[in-house]
């Protein structure tokens, strides 16, 4: 129900009178009458109260989406993804000496994040009050828009806890300036969260049976996130009291969750986006999503088509066009990414990650002519490390691989005999994902496609998380092996059929001929692999705890794990980047775990030398810091670099 999220004009200008009275001190201000405009008392109404419901619901789930502070924040600097062809924004990877309370990046800041965030939990804050506080016996309000406060204020909090650890609480709407904050600690943070969570489980129900918005099952399923953070390592100082009776419940929320949200049959069904609205937005196993829609009064848009895309359209043959997408080519997948998956029997890398692309400007080069819209212009071959097939990595016209009969202008290749890798080459296999080809312009970058939150799959990968830490191995792997057996090739599935949001092309107001596609239907499984052509069924099971697969047992050495514990950890991190990745969990799953600095230093090559033990958390923006008093004065250098994280 997409329409839920419209912003009408007065909607933004009533969002923006809230931001503007809470950091207004001007009393002259303060006593206009508003006559062509709401005043904050249309939030004493019904219809007020559910139209602050739709705002904060952008604000809270879309507005990241638009910013490029959404992937520096979740993906870069991990294990998953490192600086791809194009370094803006690198200080968010590197960890290097422009990574601060303030940073020096052209497209994102320190504080743009932290801001977002309480802008949002001050709208969730109102509409708590609000809802609270209006003499009304409408379960409209009582029950589903103060629950929605409740969630929306949890969900920003548990993201600012995840980030920084411990921060400001603020817990009720502000009305004139307010400048003295304290900081709270984790633990304090996450009882809030945990708290307002739970009101939101009490007060929602599952009556909306589509994940734009929210309901009783994502009060649970964010729920149980929220007491697994409790329960993991980053806060082992002082959550012994509550891990116990937190990973119980962890589990029990999860398989509430999941007996109402089946698994779409095929991994690929999720990926499968041919239009707004379109089918695979509302399969079942789709929780909560970020909404976004064709209108363009909404004045929203979703730029993730964009950061993960590699440059294509620079080389001979090619040009860039609307199913090729913009090429930000912000982010590459990491030697860690390839190597988790098992490229032979699990589908996933291989419904993920778009390795193919069609020649579409055409014309002669080394000798051979190149038709638009038939032959194979960009191959990416994601092979074994032991595989001695290719050399000349950076364009590898291997004559014995051949497309139409021709050799292919362009291979780039994984694993080859020289010392030219995918990892210092701006040629990469693009992240699929989030890639949508609806968009009004070849180089427009105001996507409408939904963005996935939460989805049942994470719900099983926490239920196995609260087993492994409950010490029930055989019991986690029953939630692995659930994720795992819907990876699986099927019986006829044809393994190199691909499919993306590119299949989106025909909705647009744009209009490209067939032969400027350079989206294909094909990935590279078999030129990858060098196996014969099967359409047999594959096993992912895990059967037991040693050995385990032999791609998890080749990360579990690199990174030196011996203990059972450590290994089962292991395992369940490797599954959720099999599972989930780019799908924006990866930094705060390595902080809450520590076991960041490790895999970045294995995995990442820009930010291997520099992090270190304080990178678990994020720098306090300096804006902040210098903006608050204490006692009425501004607060000291010594008074902020208390306030401060270690390290910064």
């Amino acid at each position: 129900m997409k329409n839920y999220i419209k912003l009408s004009t007065k909607l933004l200008m009533t969002m923006l009178l809230i931001m503007f009275v809470g950091s207004c001190d001007e009393e002259s201000f303060l006593e206009e009458t508003l006559e062509t405009e709401r005043s904050s008392d249309f939030f004493n109404t019904e219809q007020g109260i559910q139209e602050l419901a739709i705002g904060a619901y952008y604000r809270v789930f879309a507005n990241s989406f638009r910013t490029e502070y959404q992937f520096g924040t979740t993906q870069y600097g991990t294990d998953e993804f490192h600086v791809g062809g194009d370094d803006t924004n690198s200080p968010w990877n590197n960890y290097d000496s422009r990574f601060g309370s303030i940073i020096v990046s052209p497209r994102t800041n320190a504080q743009e994040m932290w801001d977002d965030k309480y802008v949002g939990i001050g709208l969730a804050n109102q509409l708590i009050e609000s809802a609270t506080n209006i003499n009304s016996d409408n379960p409209e309000i009582k029950n589903i828009a103060l629950g929605e406060g409740y969630f929306l204020r949890a969900y920003n909090y548990l993201f600012l806890v995840s980030q920084y650890g411990g921060v400001p609480l603020k817990l009720e709407p502000s009305t004139t300036v307010e400048l003295e904050f304290t900081r709270a600690t984790a633990e304090e943070v996450l009882a809030q969260v945990i708290d307002d969570f739970t009101q939101a489980y009490n007060l929602l129900d599952n009556s909306v049976q589509h994940p734009h918005r929210i309901s009783k099952d994502a009060a649970a399923h964010y729920l149980a996130k929220a007491y697994l953070t409790r329960a993991s390592e980053i806060n082992d100082d002082w959550n012994s009291a509550t891990k116990d009776t937190d990973l119980s419940r962890v589990v029990s929320l999860a398989d509430e969750v999941i007996a109402n949200h089946p698994l779409a049959a095929n991994f690929q069904d999720l990926w499968a986006y041919t239009q707004p609205d379109g089918a695979n937005e509302y399969l079942p196993e789709l929780i909560l999503s970020a909404s976004f829609g064709r209108d363009a009064a909404l004045e929203t848009f979703n730029m993730s088509h964009v950061f993960f895309t590699a440059r294509y359209d620079d080389l001979p043959m090619m040009k860039r066009d609307l199913t090729g997408m913009r090429p930000y080519s912000r982010m590459a997948a990491t030697y860690f990414t390839y190597g988790v998956y098992d490229l032979v029997d699990d589908s996933r890398f291989w419904k993920s990650f778009r390795t193919k692309h069609r020649v579409n400007r055409g014309g002669e080069y080394g000798g051979v002519t190149y038709v638009p819209g038939v032959d194979l212009g960009i191959m990416y071959i994601i092979n074994s490390p032991d595989d001695n097939r290719f050399s000349n990595t950076i364009n590898n016209n291997n004559p014995s691989i051949l497309y139409n009969g021709k050799t292919i202008p362009h291979v780039f290749v994984a694993h080859a005999s020289d010392d030219i890798t995918l990892l210092n080459n701006p040629r990469f296999p693009s992240l699929s994902k989030h890639f949508e080809s609806d968009r009004t312009a070849i180089n427009d970058n105001r996507g409408m496609r939904d963005e996935f939150l939460a989805r049942s799959a994470e719900t099983y990968l926490l239920a196995a998380e609260a087993k492994v830490r409950q010490g029930l191995y055989s019991e986690a792997l029953t939630y692995i092996n659930a994720v795992r057996n819907r990876a699986t090739w099927k019986g006829g599935e044809d393994r190199a059929y691909y499919i993306d949001g590119a299949e989106s092309y025909p909705t647009s107001d744009f209009s490209q001929p067939f032969s400027d596609n350079s989206y294909m239907n094909e990935n590279s499984y078999y030129e990858s692999n060098n196996i014969a052509v099967t359409t047999a069924s594959t096993d992912l099971t895990i059967t037991g705890t040693s050995p385990l697969p032999a791609e998890d047992e080749a990360i579990i050495a690199e990174l030196g794990y011996a203990s059972e514990y450590e290994r089962m950890l292991c395992l369940v991190l490797n599954e959720r980047t099999r599972e989930l990745v780019g799908e924006w969990h990866r930094w705060a799953d390595l902080s809450r775990t520590k076991t960041l600095i490790e895999r970045v230093r294995a995995y990442n090559p820009e930010a291997a030398p520099n992090i270190q033990e304080h990178h678990l958390l994020r720098p306090i923006p300096q804006s902040f810091l210098d903006a608050i008093y204490k006692d009425g004065k501004p607060l000291t250098a010594q008074e902020k670099q208390a306030m401060q994280n270690p390290g910064y």
